[in-house]
């Protein structure tokens, strides 16, 4: 971690630009704003387990829908006039 001190008789204006330049030339606001918005990406496996499960869930409801238990769904994004 960088640290930065205003010298003496150093403009606030100064220490600012020197601060920012300093900031950017560490990498570390760059890291941080990379991580923020980074989403891991799943294995194979993972992905696989994903699709099974959501396959069965799947056939489970359209089971439901089938012997009434379970009602029909109505459009969810409804036109409005």
């Amino acid at each position: 971690m960088a640290e930065f001190k205003r010298k003496k008789g150093e403009s606030f204006e100064g220490f600012l630009r020197r601060f920012n330049r300093g900031l950017k030339q560490s990498g570390r606001l760059y890291e941080a704003r990379q991580k923020k918005y980074h989403e891991a990406r799943k294995n194979k496996r993972q992905q696989k387990e994903y699709a099974l499960s959501s396959l069965k869930l799947r056939k489970e409801k359209d089971l439901l829908r089938k012997t009434g238990k379970l009602e029909e769904e109505k459009n969810k994004f409804k036109r409005r006039r």
